[in-house]
């Protein structure tokens, strides 16, 4: 489930200041658009095409979810915030703030509105030096050529100079220090999805729960006293030898591991599903393997109310899950709260998603980002 595309966009501005504008831009690109990989260094590069005052020029690069259509839409709406008036005329003009898209995954893309990759970016050394700088294993979907190699070949030979570096701008994050977080949450709370994206922005093993591999769960939906225990003893076994499994093969392309659950889970869901009786003898069980499990540096909670829970498992559409009642979902939130509470030597961050959208909506995900960071930081000044 592969979520986040990777785009380079070229950054100009030649009216105000400078700096100023290419810097609050940027800021806004992460904000709305996607988490910035790498910024290369500033450039003053004479206007191109026109006769105009001389620019700042950079370029980055970074992870968005957004199509190719809907990252447009987004770059006008900065552009626009930061002051630029666009006039009705092809000619080139000067600008506050001017956001190309440059490439999406190496791929081509045309509509109405845009072209991608930028027409023009192999005849400008404005894009071409810049987009150096980030170091990309890139090569031109059409031409067939490097970064490099079109440096090379390009007929614009501009006088480019390198202004500063713009590593402050890139903002900082703690969480690659971590070795294994679990992120947790009730049905349709949208673990998975967080963990996929996380992980793919930050490089990151991912250990995504087999749940649709389990016979039993169809089965338990339609007669949960007939397998509820069988249900939770496959569960149990399942995530133990994945967890044991995935969390000792240390992976050296990877900065850390994380995952979209966590082993205590299983004790959760059982102390819900199963009779009295069925649960004393499950949690002996659980209590020899829960000892030799690896705990997590971080465990992340995503609180939704039912509501919201409901909507979402509808919206997802699997079959088994829709007659999940609103009691049920009410009960493991109970579950998980109450586990939350009694835990004194874990990491546990609580954020409340319950009016978030983390796929659509960008702030929302920096908010999230923002309170592991926070989290991270007391953590580790406490510790």
């Amino acid at each position: 489930m592969k979520m986040q595309q990777k785009v380079v966009l070229s950054l100009g501005s030649n009216q105000g200041n400078r700096l100023e504008n290419i810097e609050k831009c940027i800021q806004l690109i992460h904000k709305k658009i996607g988490l910035i990989l790498r910024v290369s260094n500033l450039y003053e590069t004479p206007s191109w095409g026109f006769d105009s005052d001389p620019f700042y020029n950079c370029a980055l690069v970074l992870h968005t979810s957004f199509s190719a259509e809907k990252i447009l839409q987004k770059t006008d709406s900065i552009e626009k915030e930061l002051g630029r008036i666009r006039q009705n005329t092809e000619n080139y003009q000067a600008r506050i703030i001017d956001i190309d898209i440059i490439d999406i995954n190496e791929e081509t893309y045309s509509s109405e509105t845009l072209t991608i990759p930028h027409q023009q970016m192999q005849n400008r050394l404005f894009v071409l030096l810049p987009m150096l700088d980030l170091k990309l294993e890139w090569q031109h979907p059409i031409l067939n050529k490097s970064v490099q190699e079109l440096i090379e070949t390009c007929k614009d030979k501009s006088d480019c100079k390198m202004v500063s570096d713009l590593d402050f701008l890139l903002k900082k994050h703690s969480i690659n220090q971590l070795n294994y977080i679990a992120i947790e949450g009730n049905i349709g709370a949208g673990k998975t999805t967080l963990a996929t994206k996380i992980a793919e922005d930050f490089n990151a093993k991912t250990v995504l729960e087999r749940f649709a591999d389990n016979p039993f769960l169809p089965k338990f939906y339609k007669d949960q006293n007939r397998y509820a225990f069988p249900l939770e003893m496959s569960f149990l076994a399942d995530r133990y030898q994945q967890l044991s499994d995935d969390l000792s093969q240390f992976d050296l392309f990877k900065d850390f591991v994380v995952a979209d659950y966590h082993i205590f889970k299983s004790l959760i869901f059982a102390k819900v599903t199963l009779q009295e009786d069925e649960f004393r003898l499950y949690k002996t069980l659980f209590d020899i393997i829960y000892k030799e499990m690896q705990k997590p540096d971080l465990y992340l909670y995503l609180y939704q109310n039912t509501d919201r829970l409901l909507q979402n498992i509808k919206k997802r559409g699997r079959s088994y899950e829709q007659e999940i009642e609103a009691d049920y979902l009410e009960k493991i939130n109970y579950g998980y709260l109450d586990y939350i509470k009694s835990q004194t030597d874990l990491n546990v961050l609580v954020i409340d998603v319950s009016d978030f959208d983390f796929v659509e909506n960008q702030e929302d995900y920096v908010k999230i980002l923002d309170s592991i960071e926070e989290k991270i930081k007391n953590y580790s000044i406490n510790s």
